[in-house]
C-alpha cells in the first residue's frame, strides 16, 4: 500500500520534530550561509577576513545540519571550527563549537560536553553560555548523582564571578532554581533548611572542595580523549 503525501509528512514530522515549513525554513537558510561559506573561502576581499568569522559561520551550518538530523555532518563543520577556535584561543568560541558537538549526538559528544565545560570553567567564558553547558550535565547524569549537584553549584558560582549588574540577579535566578531542582531529586529536599542542610552534607559552599572535584567529574566524562593539553593552556591564563 503506498504512502499519501499528507501521510508521508507526518512521518517525516514524527522522525525529526519539524514540519514541513520549518524544514523547508532550515533548508533555505543553510542554503544561504553555505553560499556564505563559499564566498569567504572564495572571495579576495575577504581573503585576509578574521578566522573566527569562519569558526562563527561553521557553526552556525553545523547547528543547522543538527537540526536536520544531518549531525554526522554538523559534528565534522563544529569540530574543525573548535581546532581554529583553540588555535586563535578563542575560548568562547571553542565553547560554542564544543556545546553544537554534544547537540550532534556522535560517539565522542559527550567528551565534547567535558571538554567544553572545562574550558567555560577555567577561562573568563560568558556565564550563560558556562551555566548552559554546565545544564547538560544535570540533564545526563542519574537523579542520586553528585556530579549534578557540582555542576549547578558550579554554575552558580561562575555567575557570581563574572556576571555584570545587568545579568547577575536573572541568572543567579536560573542557577538557585537549578540547584533546588537538583536538591529535590538527588535527596528529595523540600524546603530551605533542607537545602542548607544538604549544600553543607555535600560541601557545595567551599570553591577549594566542589571546585577538584567537578574537575574529577569532567575527568570521567572525557577520560582519555582530551583534544587538547591542560597544563599548557593553564600556563595561558594571567597571573
Amino acid at each position: 500500500m503506498s504512502m499519501s503525501k499528507n501521510n508521508t509528512d507526518i512521518a517525516q514530522q514524527i522522525n525529526d520534530g519539524l514540519t514541513p515549513e520549518e524544514r523547508a525554513g532550515l533548508e533555505q537558510h543553510l542554503k544561504e550561509k553555505l553560499g556564505e561559506l563559499d564566498a569567504l573561502l572564495h572571495s579576495s576581499e575577504l581573503a585576509d577576513a578574521s578566522p573566527l568569522l569562519h569558526v562563527r559561520l561553521q557553526l552556525d551550518i553545523a547547528e543547522t545540519l543538527n537540526a536536520l538530523e544531518r549531525k554526522r555532518e554538523g559534528w565534522t563543520l563544529a569540530r574543525a571550527a573548535f581546532d581554529i577556535a583553540m588555535q586563535q584561543e578563542s575560548w568562547q568560541d571553542a565553547v560554542e563549537a564544543c556545546n553544537v558537538l554534544f547537540q550532534s549526538e556522535q560517539a565522542d559528544s559527550i567528551a565534547a560536553l567535558g571538554m567544553g565545560i572545562w574550558l567555560a570553567v577555567t577561562f573568563p567564558v560568558d556565564p550563560e553560555l558556562t551555566l548552559a553547558m554546565l545544564i547538560h550535565i544535570v540533564d545526563e547524569t542519574p537523579n542520586n548523582s553528585d556530579g549534578a549537584a557540582l555542576a549547578a553549584v558550579v554554575g552558580r558560582y561562575v555567575i557570581d564571578l563574572r556576571a555584570d549588574d545587568e545579568q547577575h540577579e536573572s541568572q543567579s535566578f536560573l542557577a538557585d532554581n537549578l540547584i533546588a531542582v537538583v536538591a529535590k531529586r538527588h535527596s528529595n529536599v523540600q524546603d530551605q533548611a533542607g537545602l542548607d542542610k544538604w549544600m553543607d552534607r555535600l560541601e557545595l559552599r567551599k570553591p577549594q572542595v566542589f571546585l577538584p572535584r567537578m574537575g574529577q567529574v569532567l575527568d570521567a566524562i572525557v577520560g582519555d580523549k582530551w583534544w587538547f593539553d591542560r597544563d599548557v593552556l593553564r600556563s595561558k591564563l594571567p597571573e
